[in-house]
């Protein structure tokens, strides 16, 4: 049987170091939520040639998110306590200089500071990037991993906040099952009464037999009972509330599916607001509606 896969959150944040034969390394990553999986990278000079396989490692442990990748390498200058000249660059410069004299008499001679700036007389140990990379790969998986529990640990927070205020969207729903219907045959009672007076009036002025006007008081009534009956919406509402609650047991990358319910879940809300019966219907709408919005604001974070 697999493994549940941990919910994850967009945001997280790792930096490591570590001293190698190239210098000391330091790696930084940052991740805030984004709509796709977006890598960017500021890496100074040395730690270029690698950035293929930064990324590739990267792409392998996230599903989501706008990441930067940080990177520099500080030499250290105990390791290169003398200067290696690259004398063979130095003799023939020594050679040009003697063969432009011999053109141009009075031309001032090359001194040994020019001698030093010149590009590729100082020589630097270089790694290439297969080197490099052996140095610097165990720092990588260090810091992807660190940023990888960074958004765990975030996850773990928001699945809580989200269940938490899923069950009180429960409780709103097995509130309301309870107490609509009670609710809806009160009102219907209430305009009952007031049709019935009303049409007491009217029919002092008309031909129409009592018992039929009462008929189609009854009728009219019936109609709009049809009309404003939520047992459907909230019905459907415990449905998705459910769903939510299996879909952020499940763990794994859950972000796009719970937007989603969150949208089911606010057209149920609105459904419920506009066919209310009364003031307490109403109130557990704007409940309901409180609480979706607060747990979309949280889905947006999530992988």
């Amino acid at each position: 049987m697999s493994k549940t896969q941990p919910i994850q959150s967009m945001t997280g944040y790792a930096t490591v170091t570590q001293e190698t034969a190239a210098g000391r390394v330091t790696l930084e990553l940052r991740s805030v939520n984004s709509r796709y999986l977006d890598l960017s990278f500021r890496l100074n000079d040395e730690l270029r040639p690698i950035e293929p396989l930064l990324r590739e490692r990267i792409l392998g442990r996230l599903g989501r998110g706008k990441v930067e990748c940080r990177g520099a390498v500080a030499r250290r200058t105990e390791s290169q306590p003398t200067l290696p000249v690259n004398r063979s660059l130095l003799g023939a410069l020594r050679a040009a200089e003697q063969a432009v004299r011999q053109e141009f008499p009075e031309a001032a001679p090359l001194s040994a500071i020019d001698c030093l700036r010149w590009p590729g007389v100082i020589e630097e140990t270089q790694l290439d990037a297969a080197g490099l990379w052996e140095q610097v790969q165990p720092l990588a998986v260090q810091a992807i991993d660190e940023l990888v529990a960074s958004r765990i640990r975030e996850g773990a927070r928001l699945r809580s906040d989200i269940e938490a205020r899923a069950a009180a969207m429960a409780a709103i729903v097995a509130r309301m099952k309870e107490r609509v219907p009670q609710l809806l045959a009160d009102y219907q009672q209430r305009l009952v009464e007031r049709l019935q007076e009303a049409a007491g009036v009217a029919l002092q002025a008309s031909a129409v037999p009592l018992e039929e006007t009462l008929a189609r008081i009854r009728q009219e009534v019936s109609v709009h009972g049809m009309r404003t009956d939520v047992a459907e919406e909230l019905a459907r509402l415990e449905i998705h509330i459910g769903a939510l609650g299996q879909t952020v047991a499940g763990g794994g990358s859950v972000g796009k599916r719970l937007d989603f319910l969150m949208q089911e879940l606010n057209r149920e809300a609105n459904t419920l607001g506009s066919k209310s019966v009364g003031l307490e219907v109403t109130d557990a709408a704007v409940e309901l509606k409180l609480l979706i919005e607060q747990i979309r604001e949280q889905v947006q974070n999530l992988e």
